[in-house]
């Protein structure tokens, strides 16, 4: 993990460009113009290269990040064993409540490529919060927002087999591919598997277990040939799939 002194050693000038994509997202988007530039006077931006450390869980909270451009892993582990928490694609946060509470990470985090990110100090953000009810509202809602996600992610991992899983994650993906019936995995199925609280192995069973729903997997690729089949297994509901926000603490 880098540390203040790197970072500032590292700092990169914000684009003109970076400010209205920061300033969109809803965590920003109601606070005074006063408190947004007093909150961005301390920024740093800083590019990062594939699998560098950004934040150890158990460290105190520095910085609150925001993912610019790239994709940034939030893992944990324990005696021994990692899993990964989620994946942090542009434009968001992560790492909101430790910030807020002063408290330390729960979840480590790395890039998984080309990175580029925003770091605002976190005693910062804490005074704005103070000083700024609309910025404060802000931060009210997002964390409700990731509470929400939290449940709905715990009622995946204990109500559903590790085949409706992996089913439900595949119709996710295809929606975000527009609706494609072919599509490549967005990481590596190690990380897919870990995700969802699998086994490697247990994840190539599930695969093997999906070709009868017409679900063809080629390494990182995938074709549905049979939607309707997918979807009868998956059952997707709206209280368990719908996440208001990324899993990002």
């Amino acid at each position: 993990m880098l540390d203040n002194y790197q970072v500032r050693r590292r700092i990169n000038i914000m684009r003109p460009s970076d400010v209205p994509d920061l300033r969109d997202l809803e965590l920003f988007r109601e606070m005074s113009e006063e408190r947004f530039e007093d909150l961005m006077h301390g920024a740093y931006v800083q590019t990062f290269p594939p699998m560098v450390d950004l934040i150890t869980e158990g460290d105190m909270s520095d910085f609150l990040h925001v993912v610019l451009e790239g994709r940034v892993e939030l893992f944990a582990s324990w005696n021994g064993h990692e899993t990964t928490i989620a994946t942090v694609e542009p434009i968001a946060t992560f790492i909101l409540a430790a910030t807020i509470n002063d408290a330390s990470y729960l979840m480590s985090a790395r890039t998984l490529e080309k990175s580029r990110l925003i770091l605002l100090p976190s005693s910062d953000v804490r005074k704005v919060f103070d000083a700024d009810g609309a910025f404060a509202r802000s931060v009210v809602r997002e964390l409700s927002a990731r509470y929400r996600t939290v449940i709905k992610n715990t009622k995946n991992l204990k109500l559903r087999s590790s085949l409706e899983r992996l089913a439900n994650y595949l119709l996710h993906q295809y929606e975000i591919e527009g609706c494609n019936a072919e599509f490549d995995l967005p990481i590596e199925k190690r990380k897919i598997a870990s995700f969802l609280g699998m086994t490697p192995e247990n994840l190539s069973r599930a695969i093997r277990g999906l070709r009868p729903y017409g679900v063809e997997i080629d390494a990182q690729h995938i074709k549905i040939a049979d939607f309707d089949a997918l979807q009868n297994l998956a059952k997707p509901s709206p209280l368990i799939d719908e996440s208001d926000v990324p899993l990002t603490e």
